[in-house]
């Protein structure tokens, strides 16, 4: 049991940093319906960028907040630059350009910071464990979930009760319509990349601290897409509650399973879980239904 409630409590506190990355996914996807498969390179940037304000002198959480200015600016940019003229052209035109921002990221972040694993220097959490009766909880894992919970409920907060948000919402669920009361449909996709880029790359500058920081970072991104699915591709509570639940399940398939089949089961469990679900629903928990009526 003791085991049991170990890779429980571990799936829980990495499944909020999970939860985070995939608020990216479902932003992009909810406000445009577009699949953004640079995702993972969005983790990666935001990890560079938080651990190079850190070796820079800056404290951690400064450095989140300076990551999350990066982020937006650096949404914007990608949106107007490559995205602009797209809008309103097929989404597969679209999703295929994510796929080339994705190559490109990966060079120019190999260009910029190498290849080589970095860690943050000084630490920035403690190694000795926190014990909670039998638990031995790792500080990393316990504060990593803290500031994703603390950026989770501020995202939500923005959705629910501000102009901007409400507009985002607004063009998510019907964009003719939102457009017609004076929304701006370059300006949500602006904003969704510019958010996008901010959650993922703080979920990016958490995971590092968790496994170092590499390219591998940017593969911890895509592994974040069966939350998203399991939980509906436009449900922003579904990401997070998609992004608890595979990591749960990742650990207690590593807890339980690597012994009888080593080499990756931690990292394929979620997708099989996914593709059984899937069967039962194949929009995802909260995933809007499309019906065509001919």
């Amino acid at each position: 049991m003791e085991l049991f409630f170990m890779s429980l409590v571990t799936g829980i506190l990495v499944g909020g940093i999970y939860a985070l990355v995939a608020l990216g996914w479902v932003i992009i996807y909810k406000c445009s319906g577009v699949l953004n498969l640079a995702m993972g390179e969005l983790t990666l940037i935001g990890a560079y960028l938080t651990w190079s304000f850190h070796q820079a002198g800056v404290p951690f959480l400064p450095a989140i907040g300076l990551t999350m200015i990066a982020g937006i600016i650096l949404g914007i940019l990608v949106e107007r630059i490559f995205l602009d003229k797209l809008i309103g052209q097929p989404l597969l035109a679209v999703i295929m350009v994510t796929v080339g921002l994705s190559f490109f990221f990966q060079g120019t972040i190999g260009f910029i910071w190498g290849t080589d694993t970095q860690v943050f220097e000084p630490a920035v959490f403690s190694i000795k464990p926190i014990t909670v009766g039998f638990l031995f909880i790792s500080p990393v894992f316990l504060w990593s979930f803290i500031v994703s919970i603390i950026l989770l409920i501020a995202l939500v907060l923005f959705f629910k009760y501000t102009r901007w948000g409400l507009s985002m919402q607004a063009t998510a669920d019907d964009e003719t319509a939102a457009l017609s009361l004076g929304v701006s449909a370059r300006f949500v996709y602006a904003a969704s990349w510019s958010i996008a880029f901010m959650s993922a790359g703080i979920g990016g500058a958490l995971l590092a601290n968790i496994n170092g920081l590499n390219i591998s970072v940017s593969y911890l991104g895509l592994l974040v897409l069966p939350a998203v699915i399991f939980g509906g591709l436009n449900s922003i509570p579904g990401a997070i509650v998609g992004g608890i639940v595979i990591g749960i399940l990742e650990n207690l398939s590593g807890a339980y399973l690597d012994q009888f089949v080593p080499g990756g089961v931690k990292q394929t469990a979620p997708f099989i879980f996914l593709v059984v679900f899937l069967m039962f629903k194949p929009y995802g928990l909260w995933g809007w239904e499309r019906i065509e009526r001919v």
